[in-house]
This record gives C-alpha cells, sequence and structure tokens, in this order.
C-alpha cells in the first residue's frame, strides 16, 4: 500500500485532538499526584494506600489513543495500488499468413503453432476485452469486429490460410480503422475504450515496397497509429534459418527484427521476440496480463478499521481488568 495516498488526508488534522488529549491525561496525572502529596497524615496514607500505583494502569489509556490513531488514518481513507479485470478495452490481433509462416523452424509450422498460442491469448483474455482478428498477406482482411465473444475469434484462427507476400503497413491500416469504427459505437460520456494492435509477424513487408515509410507501408502505418494513441505490442517470430519451399526451390526466410522494432517504437508498444511455441506462449501470456488488466487505486481502508476497532475493544477490556473502569 502506498502511504502517501489517501483520499481524504484532512482527517490527519485529528492527531492534533489526539495529541492534545495525551497533553491532557499526562497533566491530570501529574496533578493527580500533586493532589495525594498534600496528604498530612502519612501514617493514614500508608494504611490507605499500602500499595504503589501500578504503571500497568496507564496501558488502557496507551491503548485506547493507539485505537484513535488507527480509526484516524482508516478516516483518511488511505488507498492501496491494486490489479483489476479492464471492463472496456479494444485489442485487434493481427497475425501474419504470409507463405513464409509455413517454415518448420517452428515445430510443427510457424503457422501451427501460432495458432495454438493465439487461441491461448484469446481465451484468457478477461471478459470485458473486446478482441478482434485481422490476418493478412498480399492484402489484409478483418476476419473478425472486436467482440466480447470469444468463439468467432477462436474459429476464424483455426480457419487461417497462408497466401503470398506480406502487406504489414495494410494491416496495420485495417487494425486502425477497425477501431475507430468500434470506438465511435461504443464510445460514451468518458470517450473510447483505450485500443492496442497486437501484430505478429515473421518477415519484412513486401507490398507495396519494402520501404516501410511508403505511404501505405508498416512504418507510416505505425506513425498514424501512434497519432491515434494505439500502441503496437509486435512479436517478431521465427528464427534465422527457417526456409520454405515455393515452386519446388527452398527459400530462406530469416525473421526480421528490425522492422518489427522499429514498428513497436514509433507506435509506442513494446516489441517482443519469439523463437519458439514455447516463447510464443510466453510473449502472449505476458500481453495477456498486460492488457486485460489494469493497476487502479482502490480503498485500503479496512485494514486500519479493523486494528482500531480490535485496539479500542482492547483498551476497553485491559481497563476493567486494570482499574475495574471503562477508560
Amino acid at each position: 500500500m502506498s502511504l502517501g495516498r489517501f483520499a481524504a488526508p484532512w482527517w490527519f488534522l485529528l492527531f492534533l485532538v489526539i495529541a492534545a488529549l495525551v497533553a491532557g491525561y499526562v497533566v491530570v496525572q501529574r496533578m493527580r499526584r500533586k493532589r495525594t502529596m498534600r496528604f498530612t497524615n502519612l501514617e493514614l496514607l500508608d494504611k490507605v494506600m499500602s500499595k504503589k500505583p501500578s504503571r500497568w494502569r496507564h496501558v488502557p489509556a496507551i491503548v485506547l489513543v493507539g485505537a484513535l490513531m488507527l480509526l484516524t488514518t482508516a478516516m483518511a481513507g488511505p488507498t492501496a495500488q491494486q490489479r483489476v479485470p479492464r471492463n472496456r478495452a479494444t485489442v485487434l490481433l493481427v497475425i501474419d499468413v504470409s507463405l513464409s509462416m509455413q517454415a518448420r523452424d517452428v515445430q510443427p509450422t510457424r503457422l501451427a503453432a501460432a495458432q495454438v498460442a493465439a487461441k491461448s491469448f484469446a481465451q484468457g483474455l478477461t471478459p470485458g476485452v473486446n478482441l478482434g482478428l485481422i490476418s493478412f498477406a498480399g492484402t489484409a482482411t478483418v476476419l473478425v469486429g472486436p467482440t466480447t465473444d470469444r468463439v468467432p475469434v477462436t474459429s476464424a484462427i483455426d480457419g487461417l490460410k497462408l497466401a503470398q507476400s506480406t502487406a504489414t503497413g495494410e494491416a496495420i491500416f485495417a487494425a486502425i480503422q477497425s477501431i475507430d469504427g468500434f470506438s465511435q459505437v461504443v464510445g460514451g460520456p468518458d470517450g473510447p475504450p483505450p485500443a492496442r494492435i497486437v501484430l505478429m509477424s515473421d518477415g519484412k513487408q513486401t507490398i507495396p515496397t519494402p520501404n516501410g515509410d511508403d505511404p501505405r507501408g508498416a512504418f507510416t502505418a505505425a506513425r498514424a497509429a501512434a497519432e491515434k494513441k494505439v500502441p503496437i505490442s509486435t512479436i517478431s517470430y521465427g528464427t534465422e534459418t527457417g526456409s520454405v519451399d515455393i515452386d519446388g526451390k527452398s527459400q530462406n526466410v530469416p525473421v526480421d527484427d528490425d522492422s518489427m522494432r522499429e514498428i513497436a517504437k514509433l507506435s509506442g508498444g513494446e516489441f517482443y521476440k519469439a523463437a519458439s511455441a514455447e516463447q510464443l506462449r510466453s510473449v502472449y501470456d505476458t500481453l495477456g496480463e498486460q492488457i486485460g488488466y489494469e493497476t487502479k487505486d482502490a480503498d485500503a481502508s479496512r485494514p486500519w478499521l479493523m486494528l482500531g476497532t480490535l485496539a479500542a475493544l482492547l483498551a476497553a477490556g485491559s481497563a476493567l481488568v486494570i482499574s475495574q473502569r471503562i477508560p
């Protein structure tokens, strides 16, 4: 709990009142001692007060002061940062289905392993997150618009098919457009829900040109996402040794980490590297935690209230035992 965060810190002014009560208690005890010392018949005083007053008699007062301090802290409204499920957010899962995804450097193939991990990601997201799916190769296709229903998303993931070329920029633009359209429908007085794009790809853009700064290129699209305040979490998926057979010829399809890292940087998102099915699942698990939950300041006064109440009861009980009266 962050002790620097209180909803109503002005309640701490009651500490001045508590300090005044402590000072008053000390003054009263000293005055009582002075009045006792004025007793002129010391022999009679010894008979009446055969024992010196025990210091234990101060315990109830001390415990009561502690209870008042705890209850005052509770009234000041302490808060603590807690992770709570998001009840509104939009995520577009964008998956590369270019021919390089049939490479077997990730078993059984890049695409097959990606499908398993993507379905686990979709099913593990908190219920309040609206999830959509886009696949891309030479063109981008919105397979499922943002929805809290995970069934159409997982079904569409199962049906992913390979195609030629890699139009990464077009995929990002399609995701931005889908988010904009959805935000206009669900946007309320608090504005549209926060959005994010999760882009998984294994290769460099080939369409319209390999240049990411092309008007429809990946880097241009990443800058557009940044302007919309939609960060892109990129997953660079595969190894440097991947290869595929196209028209009977083996072609190397090394993963392009640099492009994916730059897309994430330009959009204000994060870059992740996954060279195996296990690493990909781990990345998706991490993203699920980041996207599905948020940290909020929540009320944390209950422990203080409980301790204060218990301390007050202890003060009352000790007063009955020690001095046979309630303080």
